[in-house]
């Protein structure tokens, strides 16, 4: 089965060195930037979060809720939870496209140098802009449906499910699209898009639910600020190690299952 054989190869190149060097590179970037707004933003960001809860009608009850049972002391720990919440999205999404940017054409590269794909003609249907549009593109769609959707996290059913189905959905756009760049037309990319989108999109969830393990390493560091800084680093690798490997599972699907459909619809090859 496609799914599994490109899951199982994916797992063996992720401990390539090659891959692991070239992981590191949009890690350090966005590390590196994250780190200078926090810097700046933290202090005006949990002033504004605390006028946030005292007044937003959809945190006014949680307030009024600790006054009432005596836990005014637990306030004081919301403010930074919330400001790290809210920054989450913005941080990962920004990890997400740096990764589909920079490392998933290295990656594609690295993957079609394998058998079977290595004599695989390159149609050349996407371009480096052609990703930045997609990637904005995509990530604004998916930040206004985690806006729009944030009202329903408070129901415990609902969190479980939101949350993963727009990762999911976003891994899928941003990394289809990066994988096929080289080698795919136009067409052929939106005709495998159309054939697997069911499946990609399992993929994008798999993935997503795996990137949300760092959140909840972030949630424990808002409580315990002392250890923030050194917990958000490691969540940043964990999140660039998972996509990473978003990158391996979606190339090594996504360029096998070009190679079968060019069996029934062959490329025709332009000479001059």
């Amino acid at each position: 089965m496609l799914l599994v054989r490109s899951f199982a190869k994916s797992c063996l190149s992720l401990i390539h060195p090659k891959i692991l060097w070239i992981g590191l590179a949009p890690f350090f970037m966005v590390s590196l930037f994250w780190g200078m707004m926090l810097w700046l933003i933290w202090e005006p960001g949990l002033e504004w979060m605390r006028y946030l809860f005292e007044h937003a009608w959809l945190t006014q009850w949680l307030a009024s809720a600790l006054s009432a049972t005596g836990w005014d002391e637990m306030r004081a720990a919301l403010a930074p939870l919330l400001l790290v919440a809210a920054c989450i999205p913005l941080i990962a999404i920004s990890l997400l496209v740096a990764i589909g940017l920079m490392t998933v054409p290295s990656v594609v590269k690295h993957v079609s140098r394998r058998v079977p794909f290595s004599q695989m003609h390159q149609s050349h249907g996407g371009s480096f802009w052609g990703s930045c549009g997609w990637a904005l593109s995509s990530s604004l769609w998916a930040l206004l449906v985690l806006i729009v959707t944030v009202p329903l996290w408070i129901l415990p059913p609902l969190v479980a499910f939101i949350p993963p189905l727009i990762w999911g959905w976003l891994t899928m756009r941003l990394m289809s699209y990066d994988a096929l760049a080289l080698h795919a037309s136009e067409e052929e990319r939106l005709a495998l898009l159309s054939e697997h989108r069911w499946m990609l999109w399992f993929m994008g969830i798999v993935c997503g639910l795996l990137g949300a393990m760092p959140t909840f390493a972030w949630i424990t560091s808002a409580i315990s600020l002392i250890f923030f800084p050194f917990v958000s680093i490691f969540a940043l690798w964990i999140y660039s190690f998972v996509f990473v490997f978003s990158a391996l599972w979606f190339s090594h699907y996504l360029l096998e299952a070009l190679r079968v459909y060019r069996q029934t619809h062959p490329v025709v090859v332009e000479t001059s």
